[in-house]
């Protein structure tokens, strides 16, 4: 395996990761995670809106589908497998960070960095995935 492909499988290996934190702890304990949400103290979601259990869950369920497929290329890192996970990431990154991005006058300025990284990042991770490889995998 070349560098290239072995850095993008490290990179699906961060998203997955990314991908549990999220999709267990909201769909395991959708309450816990819209008022606790990214750790204890801080209340990235709750300052959102009222509780909704039902969207809390999808967003679980949402993040455990990025899971999957982000663990199944992590494991066969495939150009193809590896592009069609980083395009999911992308698809679903650029307007959730376009929403934050409309929303962060609400938060306090270590909050607001913090959605920053972990949402834009997501959306460069995703993006790098989708970059061409010089070697082709079969």
């Amino acid at each position: 395996m070349d560098m290239a492909t072995f850095s993008k499988q490290v990179i699906a290996g961060i998203l997955a990761l990314s991908a549990a934190f999220v999709g267990i702890w909201a769909t395991a304990a959708p309450h816990s995670f819209y008022s606790s949400f990214p750790f204890p103290g801080r209340h990235w979601v709750s300052m959102l809106g009222p509780y909704n259990e039902h969207l809390a869950r999808d967003v679980g369920g949402l993040y455990l589908a990025l899971l999957v497929i982000s663990v199944w290329a992590a494991l066969r890192p495939l150009t193809e497998n590896l592009r069609i996970v980083g395009l999911a990431w992308v698809a679903f990154s650029i307007p959730h960070l376009l929403f934050h991005l409309g929303h962060l006058g609400m938060y306090e300025p270590i909050d607001r960095a913090g959605n920053l990284v972990s949402l834009g990042g997501s959306l460069i991770l995703g993006a790098l995935l989708t970059l061409p490889t010089r070697a082709t995998n079969a």
